[in-house]
């Protein structure tokens, strides 16, 4: 949780850097945010040390690069155990990702890619071989996100103005 109250400036500088973090300058952000330079810079830091930033990744397409499988895999941990064992299964090659579910039977979601199907089966096997229960394999054909919309005060504004023309009270 963040040390500080998430206002409206640090929405949109999570929004611009949800945009596109490599060609988004503190300078960009401050004329979108009508702050200075230096307070974006700030901000950002802070954002960074309560760690609500976690960090900056690039977004890759696997399929072109070579990687074609993108698998889901549905995984029952014991629930004692889930959340300390994903930086173990993060370390199983071919994983890019683990997700923690608080419902339902199946409480890891991880995502693996490969070239071809025998990439895949040796992070089933390593998942196996940690105790997991793999209950269900989904191949994924395209992955695409997008900035949290509610980190957009653009957004926001046009909503309420919207919501507000919908209720005359």
């Amino acid at each position: 949780m963040a040390d500080e109250e998430i206002d409206d400036v640090d929405k949109a500088i999570l929004y611009a850097l949800q945009e596109d973090a490599r060609n988004m300058s503190s300078g960009d952000i401050a004329e979108r945010t009508d702050t200075s330079d230096s307070t974006v810079r700030k901000r950002i830091q802070r954002l960074e040390s309560d760690g609500v930033i976690k960090g900056y990744s690039a977004s890759v397409d696997y399929q072109k690069s070579g990687y074609p499988l993108r698998m889901l895999l549905y995984c029952t941990a014991p629930i004692t155990e889930r959340g300390d064992i994903i930086d173990d299964v993060l370390e199983i090659d071919g994983v890019v990702s683990v997700q923690e579910l608080v419902t339902g039977e199946q409480n890891l979601l991880v995502t693996a890619v490969g070239e071809t199907d025998s990439d895949i089966t040796p992070v089933a096997q390593a998942l196996l071989d940690m105790e997991l229960t793999v209950a269900d394999e989904v191949l994924v054909r395209t992955h695409e996100t997008t900035p949290f919309g509610k980190f957009d005060s653009e957004n926001d504004a046009q909503n309420d103005a919207e919501n507000n023309a919908e209720d005359p009270s």
